[in-house]
C-alpha cells in the first residue's frame, strides 16, 4: 500500500512539472520546456519552470522560490523535474551543481536529455554525490513535452509541424484564387499555435497569391519569425512579407541582396535538390526549434515526400470545393481526430521518426 501511494504521488507531482513547463511554450527553443518542484513531506515549498531561452532552468526557479524561512528544509525535500539536470556550463550553470550545493537528497526524474553533454551524465553526477535518483515515472509523458528539443540535437534541424486547412472534398484551394476555407474559431486557433512556435514557413506562390502577414493577430503573445522562400526574387515590396514588421527570414538564390531593413533579411540558399537539407541545417543553425510550415501545397508535399516532418495538424472545413488545388498526402492514419466548432481537426506524428526517437532510452 505505501509503495502504490509513493508512485502515485511521484506521478501527481511530475504532472505538476509538466503543467509548469508548458507555460514557457514558444519562448524556450531550441532548449526544452521543463518544471520543477521541490517537495517537502507531500507539500510543494517550491516550483518554477523554464521561462526564457538563456535565462534560468526550471530547476533554478524552482529552488529560488522558495521562501527564506523554509529554506533549510531542502536537505529534507525531493525536488521533481520533468527532464534530466544540465550538468555543464552553457548560457547558464549546471543545475546538478546547484542541486549538490543545496544537499537536496532526492530527485525524481520523467525522462533523460537527449543533448550529448547531459545523456544520463547529469544523473550519474547526482548519484555520484549521494543523491538518490528515481528516473522514468512518466517517462512517455516526459518524453513527449521535450520531442522537439531531442529532434533538435538528434537530427540537427528544427522540429517541423506541418498545418493546412482542406475542404471535406480533399482541396485546399484553387488555382490563383484566396480562399479562406476554415472558420474564424479554428482560425484563431492557428494564431494560438503561431504563438507557440519559433518561426513560420511559406512558400513563393502562397506568399505571393495570399499575401499573408503570418503573424498572430488574432491572439496574444509574440509573433513568429517569418520565414519565405523567394528563388529568384518574386515578391512585390508593397507585401506584407516585406513591411518589416516583425524578424523575417527570405531565403533566396540571388546575388544582389536588399539593404536597409531593420528586421528583414535576405539569406542566400542553394535551391538544388537538396534545398531543404540547406534550409533546414541554416535554420538549425541560427537556433530556430519549432517551425510551423503553413503551405503551399508543392512545399507541403515536398517535406512529407522527404521524410522531414515530425506532426501535422489538418484543418477539415464543413464544405465541399467541388474542384481545385489536391490537398498534399500524408503517409499515415491520424493519431487522434477531434471537433473544433464545425470544422475537424485531425493530429498525425510521424510514426517512423517516433519509432527513432523513442530508442534513445
Amino acid at each position: 500500500m505505501k509503495f502504490n501511494e509513493y508512485k502515485i504521488n511521484d506521478a501527481l507531482f511530475l504532472q505538476r512539472c509538466f503543467d509548469l513547463a508548458k507555460l514557457g511554450e514558444g519562448a524556450v527553443a531550441p532548449n526544452p520546456m521543463v518544471g520543477a518542484v521541490v517537495v517537502y513531506q507531500s507539500k510543494i515549498i517550491g516550483e518554477g519552470y523554464h521561462q526564457v531561452y538563456g535565462k534560468a532552468h526550471a530547476e533554478v526557479n524552482a529552488i529560488n522560490s522558495i521562501s527564506s524561512e523554509l529554506k533549510y528544509l531542502l536537505p529534507q525535500s525531493t525536488l521533481y523535474v520533468s527532464l534530466e539536470p544540465c550538468c555543464f556550463f552553457g548560457k547558464t550553470p549546471a543545475c546538478t551543481d546547484l542541486i549538490i550545493q543545496s544537499k537536496i537528497p532526492k530527485v525524481v526524474i520523467a525522462a533523460l536529455d537527449a543533448t550529448p553533454e547531459v545523456s544520463g551524465k547529469g544523473v550519474e553526477i547526482l548519484r555520484k554525490h549521494g543523491v538518490e535518483v528515481i528516473v522514468g515515472v512518466l517517462k512517455k509523458e516526459g518524453d513527449t513535452l521535450v520531442r522537439p528539443r531531442t529532434v533538435f540535437v538528434q537530427q540537427n534541424r528544427p522540429y517541423l509541424i506541418l498545418k493546412y486547412a482542406q475542404s471535406k472534398d480533399g482541396f485546399i484551394g484553387r488555382q490563383n484564387e484566396r480562399l479562406i476555407i476554415s472558420h474564424l474559431y479554428t482560425q484563431r486557433l492557428v494564431h494560438k499555435w503561431r504563438s507557440e512556435v519559433d518561426a513560420i514557413l511559406v512558400g513563393t506562390n502562397t506568399a505571393l497569391l495570399d499575401n499573408p502577414q503570418l503573424n498572430n493577430r488574432l491572439y496574444f503573445g509574440k509573433s513568429p519569425i517569418r520565414l519565405v522562400l523567394d528563388k529568384s526574387g518574386r515578391l512585390p515590396k508593397n507585401h506584407h512579407i516585406l513591411d518589416d514588421s516583425q524578424p523575417t527570414l527570405i531565403f533566396t538564390a540571388q546575388q544582389k541582396i536588399p539593404s536597409g531593413h531593420a528586421q528583414t533579411e535576405w539569406v542566400n540558399l542553394d535551391f538544388s535538390e537538396y534545398f531543404l537539407a540547406n534550409l533546414l541545417t541554416e535554420l538549425h543553425h541560427r537556433k530556430i526549434g519549432v517551425v510551423l510550415i503553413e503551405g503551399g501545397r508543392k512545399l507541403l508535399q515536398s517535406f512529407i515526400d522527404a521524410n522531414l516532418w515530425d506532426e501535422a495538424r489538418v484543418i477539415t472545413a464543413n464544405k465541399h470545393l467541388n474542384y481545385g488545388v489536391k490537398a498534399p498526402l500524408l503517409p499515415n492514419s491520424p493519431s487522434f481526430v477531434q471537433p473544433i466548432y464545425r470544422d475537424e481537426l485531425a493530429v498525425y506524428y510521424n510514426q517512423y521518426l517516433n519509432y527513432q526517437l523513442s530508442s534513445f532510452t
